[in-house]
């Protein structure tokens, strides 16, 4: 009988190790090893949400940069208008404003179009100072969870500054001028910003510039709303100058905008592989 018992005994626990697939399936079978199995088994769980947090992180990457590139290639064209103007008749200059126009809506299409799950880093609202939209002033994205040697959770973040890649900001500008509130002109983006003729940004509100005349020291312009023509009054060749030196400071800090969201994108990529490869480890 003793026998019987001990061979049904070890038939259950056989059975129970095949319809299982493991060898300690209860606390009973071995304590130790049942808690380590049981919360490795949940690590894997949390690393499996990272790997879908990964993939909405590098969906808002894509759809950023491509929004980005897309807006380099209008700021080009809009150069290109520029330097055609320069030295053109008052006539020829309108019909180009009338180019430059719609290109700049162009980009701020580009721009407000780049949203992926209601995150767009590259059209936002930091009025309040905390931007609106779906969109933080870091955007950031899950890249790992973490347990300590002492047993303590924890999660990583890939973080996405984008103070520093965004093109338009509703910093809290009069909506009736469209001059920015001084107290957020730092707010602005890298299209609807102050520069001067250099191409750097400006620290300050500079003095309303008259059309016709000479540039002056203290002009500044923004690539969103910079214009040949306004007010029956047309850019002297001096303030063409000027515009695109402004164009070419945007576009240089365009491209490494675009840089830094490529290097995000590698990034989790990279974070993607390796989060793989220690599930399939554990």
């Amino acid at each position: 009988l003793q026998s019987l018992n001990a061979t049904n005994k070890n038939l259950e626990t056989t059975q129970s190790r095949i319809s299982t697939g493991y060898r300690v399936n209860d606390a009973s079978d071995n304590a130790a090893y049942w808690s380590i199995a049981t919360t490795m088994r949940s690590d894997n769980q949390a690393l499996s949400s990272v790997q879908d947090a990964l993939g909405l992180g590098a969906s808002k990457v894509d759809t950023a940069y491509t929004g980005m590139n897309k807006a380099v290639d209008t700021i080009n064209q809009i150069k290109t208008k520029l330097v055609s103007a320069y030295g053109a008749t008052d006539a020829d200059k309108a019909k180009i404003q009338t180019e430059i126009a719609s290109l700049q809506a162009q980009m701020k299409s580009y721009a407000d179009g780049a949203t992926f799950s209601g995150t767009n880093m590259l059209s936002v609202d930091t009025t309040t100072g905390t931007a609106a939209a779906g969109t933080a002033d870091k955007v950031k994205i899950v890249s790992a969870f973490n347990r300590s040697s002492a047993g303590a959770a924890s999660i990583s973040t890939i973080d996405i500054d984008v103070n520093s890649i965004k093109l338009y900001d509703a910093y809290g500008a009069d909506k009736s001028t469209g001059v920015p509130d001084s107290t957020n002109f730092a707010k602005a983006g890298i299209l609807d910003g102050a520069r001067t003729n250099d191409g750097a940004r400006a620290t300050a509100l500079g003095t309303a510039v008259v059309l016709g005349d000479a540039a002056a020291t203290g002009d500044t312009y923004n690539v969103a709303s910079m214009a040949l023509v306004a007010g029956g009054k047309t850019a002297s060749d001096s303030q063409i100058s000027d515009m695109i030196g402004v164009v070419e400071g945007a576009l240089k800090d365009m491209t490494t905008a675009a840089t830094t969201l490529g290097a995000n994108k590698s990034r989790i990529d990279l974070q993607k592989t390796f989060t793989q490869s220690l599930m399939d480890s554990i």
